[in-house]
């Protein structure tokens, strides 16, 4: 019998039409508008830039030394400020979008990987920390990249991912509905590119159609992870910690 796949989000018939063309429209979408992605993620990420992705990978257990896997890593927004922590020469940055490397190379002298988070090409227990930053609403099965995070973990090694959730009010959420949901799509199309725009409406539609928060620990926990735990700021932001026994 097949496992059950656990897709963070339903199928989005605006953007592809089977769960299969996914990967290929992430992976796409990321290329083209990779030299872009800094100028727009300066729009829409108040309150989630440098201080607090540091502030959250201590808080998550990073020290000197430890030898980082950031997930996802795009323009390497994360794995900078790992790298602050634990060394430069300690962090490895892996990503689907080769457009997206290209762009973390020219600015973070790390190691670089093209890989998809489900299918890490690194050995068993190689890493003391995975990092994620607002890219887990992307993977195509919730508890597959899980599984994947947890096989390359170290014992004891620790788990961070950062996210963006639907907020927990009602107004707070209708009115990160018309940011993230009108003004940001407009404002990337007039500032950077019209593929710009199209990638902020469905960065805010894979928020809208997430699972919750809830579900996402419970796919931690089935992966093996151990003492998971969520911590919220500005009940939209979502730092998810772990570890591996």
């Amino acid at each position: 019998m097949s496992r059950r796949s656990a897709p963070p989000h339903p199928v989005l018939s605006a953007f592809y039409g089977e769960a299969e063309a996914r990967p290929e429209f992430v992976r796409s979408i990321f290329d083209r508008t990779a030299r872009h992605y800094d100028r727009i993620n300066n729009v829409f990420s108040f309150g989630s830039g440098r201080w607090y992705r540091g502030q959250m990978l201590k808080q998550a257990g990073l020290k000197s030394g430890d030898q980082v896997l950031d997930v996802a890593t795009g323009t390497g927004l994360v794995a900078r400020e790992a790298a602050r922590i634990a060394g430069m020469r300690n962090v490895i940055g892996l990503d689907m979008s080769a457009g997206m490397l290209a762009e973390c190379r020219r600015h973070l002298p790390i190691g670089l990987v093209q890989a998809d988070a489900q299918y890490l090409p690194l050995a068993d227990g190689s890493i003391d920390f995975i990092s994620m930053g607002y890219a887990l609403r992307h993977v195509a099965d919730l508890r597959a990249t899980f599984t994947s995070f947890r096989r390359v973990l170290k014992p004891g090694g620790r788990l961070l991912i950062l996210e963006i959730s639907r907020a927990e009010n009602r107004f707070a959420q209708a009115a990160l509905r018309f940011y993230l949901g009108r003004i940001v799509p407009v404002f990337s199309g007039v500032a950077a590119s019209t593929d710009s725009r199209t990638l902020m409406r469905y960065y805010w539609d894979t928020i809208a159609a997430c699972v919750s928060p809830e579900e996402i620990m419970e796919n931690m926990r089935e992966a093996g992870l151990k003492n998971v735990r969520c911590e919220t700021m500005f009940g939209i932001f979502r730092a998810y910690m772990a570890n591996v026994p």
